[in-house]
């Protein structure tokens, strides 16, 4: 693994032992060139994915990528972060399973959308105003409609009662 800080190949683990959720192997490493310290994540990769976006243009799959669009849409939210990193193994898991080495950037999204509806309504509607494109209130109006709708059967709880 390449020093982060001076670019040197030969780094040293000391210390290696799962995450929480024992879906990855987190290791500390130093480097002796530099002394520099850091933490690295090992994660099993079952297929090397393709996204095929609306274009048509193929990238690869960047797990990064979809960590940071979540972690915008949940901005100032009060979700735990274990919780964050449970939707996105539970994301890469169904993309990687589905048997596709191609998968459409609009199956990633729906995925993403069923995700947050389940952890937090702001992030959601935040995700959908961007992933559907909204242009004008009445955009909202409509989804925060579905959402009131979807929800009807729950207990609401209301801030002036």
């Amino acid at each position: 693994m390449r020093c982060p800080y001076c670019g040197s190949l030969d780094t040293q683990v000391k210390d290696s032992r799962p995450t929480d959720d024992h879906a990855s192997i987190r290791r500390r490493r130093v480097c002796p060139d530099c002394g520099g310290r850091f933490t690295t994540f090992e994660r099993v990769q079952l297929r090397e994915l393709m996204v095929v976006k609306r274009s048509g243009r193929r990238t690869p799959f960047d797990r990064d990528k979809l960590e940071t669009s979540i972690a915008h849409a949940l901005r100032k939210r009060p979700v735990a972060p274990e919780r964050i990193e449970r939707m996105v193994n539970g994301i890469v898991r169904q993309l990687e399973s589905a048997g596709e080495a191609e998968v459409p950037s609009s199956t990633i999204g729906e995925l993403v959308m069923e995700g947050l509806k389940a952890l937090d309504d702001v992030a959601y509607v935040r995700f959908a105003s961007v992933y559907k494109n909204f242009r004008e209130a009445r955009d909202f109006e409509e989804l925060l409609g579905q959402l009131g709708a979807a929800e009807e059967g729950a207990p609401q709880l209301r801030s002036d009662d």
